[in-house]
Order: C-alpha cells, then sequence, then structure tokens
C-alpha cells in the first residue's frame, strides 16, 4: 500500500460517542462479492469477542457469487446471552453499513430499515454489475438510490462517501473501500466497539494488516474532516496523468478536422465551442463542464467515418506504419466492406452484406482520399444515401439543440445541460448498428430536452433501483 508522505501530521481524531448495548445493535453489511465484504463482519465479531461482548453473524455470501450482491446479518450485545435472533427482521436494523450503493438501496435491505432508528453509511461510488457487460449504455441512478435511501431512513441518518475513490487514492488499492468505510461509520457513533479492538482484530485477520489498519483509519479521518482528507490526497496526486484543458481538447480537434476535410471546417467547430465557452463562463465563471462536453461531442459528430475518412485512414502513414510493425515478409490484404451504393442485402434482413475487396482496394481508397474535398457538396455522390443525409442532419441539429439550451442556461440547470450535450456518446456503430443506437439516444435527448424546458434543474431517472 502507498501511502502519502505527509500523514504524519494529520490531528489526533477524537473518539465518537459510541451507541450503548442496552439491547443488541443491529448492522446490515451490503456489498459485491469478491471484494472483502463477509470480512467486515467477521472483523467487528472478533473485535466484539476481545471486548468480551457477543456477537452474532450470518453470512449470505454462500448464496452469492463473485460480483453480486452479498449481505451480512450482524448483532452485537453487551453478552453474547442477550443476542436471541441473530437474523434481522423487516425495521430492525440500527445500521445499514453500505459497501455498495446499488445492494443498499435493493428493498431487500431496507425493508430492513426503519425511520425511526436506522442510520445508513454508503459508499457512494458506482460500482457497475452484471448487467453493464450486456448493456452498454447501462446507468446507474445514483441519485434516485441515495433519495431511497434516505426517505427509509431515520431523518439526517443517511451519510454518503465515495470510500473507493478516496481509499484508491490513498492507498493504492480499491479493496479498502469497505475498510474504509467502516471507520466512516465507527467515527459516526455508530459502531457500538473500541478502535483499538478493531485494529488488533485486523491484526489477528493477518491479511495486509497495515493497509486495512491505515484504511480503518482514513475512513475516521474522512468522518471527522474531509476536506483535510481531500486536501491530502491533492497534494499526494502530482504524479497523476493531468487533466487536459478545454483549450487542449479542442485544438487537438482542431488539427483532426482540418485532416478530415479543411481548414474551414474545422474552424466552424472551433468557433462554436468557443461561443458555448463564453456563455457558459457568463453564467458559472469557474466551470468548463459544458463547454468540454460540447467540444468532444460536436467533434464525434463532424468527424463521422463516411467513405473519405476510411479511405484517408487506409492509406495514411499511421497505417502503413501499424502494418511493417506488426507484419514481416509477403502478406496480401482484404478488406471486408460493405459499400453502400453497391453492396447487396441479406434476402432476409434486408441489411447490408460485406464483401471481400483484394489489395486492389488501395488504389481506389487513394483516388477517394484525394476527393474528400467533395464531402457534403453537389458532387459528393455518397452524399445523396439516407445514412449519410442522416450524419449531416444529425450535426445541424446538435448544434441548433446547444443553441437553444444556451439561450436558457444558468447555475441550476447547468449539470442537465451537459447531460444533453453530451448524448452522442451512446451513438455507436456503424449502419444498421448505429441506427438503432441513434433511435434510443434521440428517446432520451427528447425525455432530458423535455426536463430542461420545464425548468427542471436534474435528469429524469429511467431505471428503477432494484
Amino acid at each position: 500500500a502507498r501511502l502519502p508522505g505527509d500523514t504524519k501530521v494529520f490531528p489526533v481524531l477524537p473518539e465518537p460517542e459510541l451507541p450503548k448495548l442496552d439491547q443488541p445493535w443491529s448492522v446490515m453489511v451490503t456489498g459485491i462479492g469478491g471484494t472483502g465484504v463477509v470480512t467486515v463482519g467477521q472483523l467487528l465479531g472478533m473485535a466484539a469477542h476481545l471486548e468480551g461482548k457477543g456477537a452474532g453473524i450470518i453470512d449470505m455470501a454462500g448464496l452469492s457469487q463473485k460480483n453480486g450482491a452479498v449481505v451480512t446479518h450482524l448483532k452485537l450485545a453487551a453478552k453474547p446471552a442477550d443476542i436471541a435472533s441473530i437474523r434481522i427482521a423487516a425495521g430492525g436494523a440500527d445500521l445499514i453499513l453500505g459497501c455498495d450503493m446499488v445492494t443498499s438501496a435493493s428493498e431487500r435491505i431496507l425493508s430492513r430499515a426503519s425511520r425511526d432508528h436506522t442510520y445508513a453509511v454508503i459508499n457512494s461510488h458506482e460500482q457497475m454489475p452484471a448487467q453493464f457487460t450486456r448493456d452498454a449504455d447501462f446507468e446507474l441512478p445514483s441519485d434516485k438510490m441515495g433519495l431511497q435511501i434516505e426517505a427509509r431512513t431515520r431523518p439526517g441518518g443517511a451519510e454518503f462517501v465515495n470510500a473507493t475513490r478516496i481509499a484508491t487514492a490513498l492507498l493504492g488499492d480499491s479493496i479498502a473501500a469497505n475498510l474504509f468505510t467502516l471507520g466512516y461509520a465507527y467515527q459516526n457513533g455508530l459502531i457500538p466497539l473500541g478502535a483499538a479492538a478493531i485494529d488488533k482484530a485486523i491484526a489477528l485477520n493477518g491479511v495486509a494488516v497495515k493497509m486495512n489498519q491505515q484504511a480503518f483509519l482514513w475512513g475516521r479521518r474522512a468522518a471527522h474532516d474531509l476536506a483535510a482528507v481531500e486536501a491530502v490526497i491533492g497534494r499526494s496526486s502530482s504524479d497523476q496523468p493531468r487533466k487536459q484543458t478545454l483549450d487542449e481538447i479542442t485544438e487537438e480537434r482542431v488539427a483532426f478536422l482540418t485532416g478530415y476535410q479543411d481548414a474551414d471546417y474545422a474552424n466552424q467547430y472551433r468557433e462554436f465551442v468557443e461561443d458555448v465557452r463564453v456563455t457558459e463562463a457568463d453564467v458559472a465563471p469557474d466551470s468548463t463542464r459544458l463547454s468540454e462536453a460540447v467540444a468532444r461531442y460536436l467533434f464525434k459528430l463532424m468527424a463521422y467515418k463516411d467513405e473519405y475518412e476510411v479511405a484517408r485512414l487506409y492509406t495514411g502513414k499511421p497505417f502503413a506504419d501499424q502494418l511493417a510493425k506488426t507484419f514481416k515478409g509477403d502478406y496480401t490484404l482484404k478488406f471486408h466492406l460493405a459499400p453502400p451504393l453497391i453492396a447487396r442485402r441479406d434476402s432476409a434482413t434486408g441489411k447490408p452484406v460485406k464483401q471481400a475487396f483484394g489489395p486492389a482496394m488501395m488504389s481506389v481508397f487513394k483516388i477517394l482520399a484525394l476527393l474528400k474535398g467533395l464531402r457534403g457538396t453537389a458532387f459528393d455522390i455518397f452524399g445523396y444515401t439516407a445514412e449519410r443525409k442522416r450524419e449531416r442532419a444529425l450535426i445541424s441539429e446538435y448544434r441548433h439543440t446547444i443553441s437553444e439550451i444556451l439561450n436558457s442556461l444558468d447555475t441550476k440547470n447547468l449539470s442537465l445541460a451537459v447531460d444533453i450535450a453530451s448524448i452522442p456518446e451512446h451513438i455507436r456503430g456503424y449502419g444498421h448498428i448505429k441506427e438503432r443506437h441513434l433511435a434510443e439516444a434521440k428517446t432520451r435527448e427528447s425525455e432530458l430536452l423535455a426536463a430542461y424546458r420545464d425548468g427542471k434543474t436534474r435528469a429524469p431517472v429511467r431505471l428503477a433501483a432494484e
């Protein structure tokens, strides 16, 4: 584990007032399989034993698998005889120790919460569930899940902290997030055990002892003074890759568009991004979020990969260099293409079918690359296809949409404006695959624009949290 060099000067922490064990203290520990969630319950059970207290644990990990939901029912008591049953009943949890937001917001967990007495400490890091591997556009409704947790726990009793981000920055390993979350809960006075006993339990466990003890300590520090911990992260991250400035993002793409088409085309892009920058600066002087989104996604639309661009890429030096690096001796190039004007279509699906073309295709590419100046003009034979017309329409539609949102931009709706400007992120693929993604993206864009026009400040949520 790596530690920031100046951590020794962090002030000594005050000891929190711990819950009294007049009756058993019930904790639901939630998380994702394979991340050490079960260990959290085991450590607390050992710490209770070291203090002569009672602990009862039921791990539901046996019903799970790696990357699946894991739940531990944990009861802590003044003495073992005080624990009549371990499983936490509906409304019976005193604390939800959420090492994962999605699991914590499920009805399975929230049914154990009570508005009267349940606290929650939740790692707000967005851990993508298995559904993400089947749906590239899957999004976690984090805001909605947070609201659900707040609505089912005692007023003001839910705390959210991105334990994964902070623990990884401090200790170099995301596995430290669970002990960080535990430390955060402890410093908030929600664990009825002493810090010394928890530290000793970590030592007795014998796994990554120093890192886990540090994670617990840093969680305590974050609960006491999060800003100070963030400052330590900032001072220790000078070796991290530097974030590109808006100017760098823009000029990098201006250079590409100049090669893609010409300087006039690239300048249209630069001028539009500059207009957005000026408006955003008037509204939020310290923000470039919207300008950066427009710089990225207007470029994506303007640099659509058509026949001229495919030809330019295949005949350019980078492709030739890559071939020379990858292959030695004699080799033959074959290009699998579905040219829009001559491609045959599948009789069953109606979709274009790719055909194999030999090395002679390079000669065609060289001619096409020289003709890129025809793109978008009356002499552009490819420009008359429905697909190319749609590509050009997307550019003008995007510029129109951005111009509309700029007219009513303010600090409250800025985040929603960024969401709207980022819609092209979801337009992926080519041909009929791109058409499907485009239809989905346009539906989402309509939802976001409707919210924006209605004066909303946040994007409408599309998914249930369960």
